[in-house]
């Protein structure tokens, strides 16, 4: 890093359908607190609710969003990684701070490499007590629990909460949740708010208890010998004899949901298929199923990311960019998980002066660094092949 204050730059997202952004006047102020420069696009903040005016106002610098070069920068926060162009205009030993996507991301790494670019990927941090407070997961899949349950009320073909009316009582919708983690667990308690009764159904029986704290009713995984326990956060791998009982007591379950919520993923691998296409028939006509792991191949067959289908009288939804349809407030949270990282980042170096510091002996740096000098320091997610056997976790 230069002596002068570090210039970190908060890019304007280019992928079609981001709407989030990496900073808000709220961390800038915050992040310039600590002796950090930070430049803004101009219409970076505007499809999340937040004005050039008050990026400003908070202290930052605005830069035309066409700047013929980023090599004046020491680094990058954004929620999707740049282009290429962009990546290869960037100094050595600039820092580039995001949800990279970093598995199997072979072109990804070695564009970083060439440039000699220190890049965290916020999806790699440990989830631990320590990195609480920058855990962009679980902030983003609070977001998409709480969605995935209003769109699917929304797509319902009845009321939600029982009603008792002068022409009888409408009882209420019955919700399945597949997937107990961070976004399962939002959306049982948005059902619940909602009026509906609701099933969560979880590998590891544990979760029990955290689905009965809110009020739902826990469908406990098959008790076979190999039922998978946890680790960092996610359930383990799940055998085929496993998930092939779990898809037989879930046909049960879904022979009398009104709508179904899945939510079951572990990062960098194929979502475990939970709902064939033949366990699709014994949901009701009428009936609606969200996916949130359609991204990572759908919990559910013959989901589409982005789209909405109609399949044996059931509608599927494939919710793969949920956070980004509520911006203003997933972009607080996002920002506030990054801002976090770098205090961390800047605590691990010494004054005077701000700059970061990239101990790999930090659990939380040797969690999430991908790159640094010209080098790749997660050789065990990138390049991980996607042809392995199905995972059964939870976001």
């Amino acid at each position: 890093m230069s002596q002068s204050p570090p210039q970190l730059l908060i890019p304007r997202e280019v992928r079609p359908g981001e709407a989030r952004v990496a900073a808000t006047p709220e961390t800038v102020q915050r992040l310039s607190a600590k002796g950090l420069s930070i430049a803004v696009e101009a219409g970076a903040g505007e499809a999340s609710g937040y004005g050039d005016q008050a990026y400003a106002t908070a202290g930052a610098e605005l830069l035309a969003a066409d700047a013929p070069s980023w090599e004046h920068l020491d680094g990058v926060l954004c929620v999707q990684s740049p282009s290429q162009e962009r990546l290869e205009q960037l100094r050595p030993g600039a820092v580039l701070v995001g949800l990279l996507a970093p598995y199997g991301a072979d072109a990804l790494v070695g564009a970083l490499n060439r440039r000699q670019v220190s890049a965290l990927a916020m999806e790699l941090l440990p989830r631990t007590s320590r990195a609480q407070t920058m855990d962009v997961l679980s902030s983003q899949a609070n977001i998409a629990g709480y969605k995935a349950v209003l769109l699917a009320a929304a797509a319902l073909d009845r009321y939600v909460p029982m009603l008792m009316t002068a022409a009888g009582t409408i009882q209420p919708a019955r919700t399945l949740i597949l997937g107990a983690g961070v976004a399962g667990l939002q959306a049982l308690a948005t059902a619940r708010r909602l009026g509906s009764v609701v099933y969560v159904s979880d590998v590891r029986a544990a979760a029990r208890e955290q689905v009965e704290s809110l009020g739902g009713r826990f469908v406990a995984p098959p008790e076979r010998d190999e039922a998978p326990g946890e680790a960092g956060g996610y359930a383990k791998a799940a055998s085929e004899a496993f998930l092939a009982a779990q898809r037989q007591q879930l046909e049960e379950q879904l022979a009398q949901a009104d709508m179904v919520i899945c939510t079951a993923q572990v990062p960098g691998r194929p979502a475990p298929r939970l709902i064939s296409e033949a366990m699709l028939e014994r949901l009701r006509p009428g009936a609606v199923v969200v996916d949130l792991a359609v991204g990572q191949g759908g919990n559910c067959a013959c989901t589409v990311p982005g789209q909405t289908v109609l399949r044996h009288g059931v509608q599927l939804i494939g919710a793969d960019a949920l956070p980004s349809s509520v911006p203003n407030h997933a972009s607080a949270l996002y920002a506030r998980n990054v801002a976090a990282l770098l205090e961390h980042l800047l605590s691990l170096n010494p004054p005077p002066g701000a700059s970061f510091g990239f101990d790999r002996e930090d659990p939380i740096v040797a969690g999430c660094l991908i790159t640094h000098g010209g080098r790749c320091w997660r050789p065990d997610v990138v390049g991980v092949a996607t042809d392995e056997p199905q995972l059964a976790g939870v976001a």
